[in-house]
């Protein structure tokens, strides 16, 4: 009885060969599993179900977890406005756990012998998918062509075909990674530090011009309307931010961090929907969270955005960030306006019950109205005490500063 190996299937050249190559060479039973984190088209996964099974493979499926995604990843990064340095919003590293997961839950499901990826020696992607697997399918053989037998494109190109396989795997310029929580592209200009990427390079073309506004509805921090109109599923309404913000060239940007090997990488993105979205929540949470709370919120999202990249997922810590982090959205709800323009978008005004600007105690730089000017006078003493202290017992430092100034 052949044995049961199940490829985690892109329909790219690398995962393709590997369909090829096992049913051919190893003589497995090939699954060919697509799990799709919102990145495909209805009409790619009818492609990759016939490439599939031209390939050799037993059979086909497509795994959808694009919801499983957002409700166990995605509205946690929106709780925590987690932008990995600062800049890039996670969007391939954090769907290739998801992927991964569901590859292993599905050939844990069948009785596969052995799980099969097309990751290089040289990225994270190795690393999100074997930890994932030897974590959620212990005792289940990972192989990796690619990584193993230091496979050139050339030699995949040649091998598929060689045996039937016609199609045509060009060596494009430029490799795109598409998912609901943002697009990106590398190659070209990209190996090259000190250029960066033509109109070109991008997926989607800037059409519109001028400005418009755009409401985006929160509620307990999960997006739930975008101008005024109301959604029950949150991945719509991301999908509905996209349509309208991506036409204007918004949430292009070129990211640079370390790998978790240990060297430098640099990728370009797009992702219009994860940082008008992101931008617009941390904006609401300025007018309804106090300052503590936002400031604990960003060290652990951070901490979070962190090992999420690094294929710590599955740490027990991140289910504690999490509990953190959603308890500390009970009070941002309400509606964020954002301006957009081609390649750009600005902050407008919030509109919130929960709204702390708005105040009985007074209004700032105007009148205030919860003290009186001598409490006022008392506070400010009191604060300045432990500088005063300071500075009168080291007298030749307070001299020191007045002579610089």
């Amino acid at each position: 009885m052949s044995k049961k190996v199940v490829v985690a299937f892109s329909g790219g050249l690398d995962t393709s060969f590997n369909v090829m190559y096992l049913a051919l060479e190893k003589g497995y039973e090939v699954y060919a599993a697509c799990a799709d984190t919102g990145g495909f088209s209805a009409e790619q996964l009818m492609e990759n179900e016939a490439k599939a099974y031209k390939l050799g493979a037993k059979k086909y499926v497509t795994l959808d977890v694009t919801k499983e995604y957002y409700d166990k990843s995605i509205r946690y990064m929106i709780y925590g406005n987690v932008l990995r340095n600062g800049t890039y919003p996670i969007s391939v590293s954090s769907e290739r756990i998801f992927q991964a997961m569901a590859i292993a839950k599905y050939a844990k499901e069948i009785g596969a012998d052995a799980i099969a990826h097309g990751s290089t020696g040289a990225g994270n992607d190795q690393v999100r998918f074997d930890m994932t697997f030897l974590v959620m399918a212990p005792g289940v053989e990972i192989i990796t062509l690619t990584r193993d037998m230091a496979l050139t494109r050339q030699y995949e190109v040649d091998y598929l075909n060689q045996h039937g396989y016609s199609a045509d795997f060009k060596k494009l310029k430029y490799s795109y990674n598409v998912g609901l929580w943002g697009t990106s592209i590398c190659g070209g200009e990209i190996l090259d530090s000190a250029c960066g990427l033509p109109e070109t390079a991008y997926l989607k073309q800037v059409t519109k011009e001028g400005s418009e506004l755009i409401r985006l509805g929160f509620r307990k921090g999960q997006l739930v309307s975008v101008n005024g109109e109301d959604f029950d599923e949150p991945v719509k309404a991301i999908q509905k931010v996209e349509s309208i913000a991506s036409p204007y060239g918004i949430g292009r940007d070129m990211h640079v961090g370390d790998t978790i090997i240990g060297i430098k990488g640099r990728v370009g993105f797009e992702a219009a929907a994860p940082m008008l979205i992101i931008a617009a929540h941390k904006f609401l949470e300025k007018y309804t969270l106090s300052k503590w709370q936002q400031y604990w919120k960003d060290q652990v999202a951070n901490w979070y955005g962190m090992f999420l990249h690094e294929s710590q997922y599955l740490e027990p810590v991140m289910r504690d960030i999490e509990a953190m982090l959603e308890e500390s959205q009970r009070n941002v709800t309400g509606t964020a306006i954002m301006e957009l323009r081609p390649y750009c978008f600005s902050t407008v005004g919030v509109d919130s019950v929960n709204d702390l600007v708005k105040t009985k105690f007074g209004e700032y730089g105007e009148m205030q109205k919860g003290w009186t000017s001598e409490d006022a006078k008392g506070f400010i003493k009191v604060l300045s005490t432990p500088l005063r202290v300071y500075y009168a017992n080291h007298k030749e430092e307070g001299e020191k500063l007045e002579n610089e100034l």
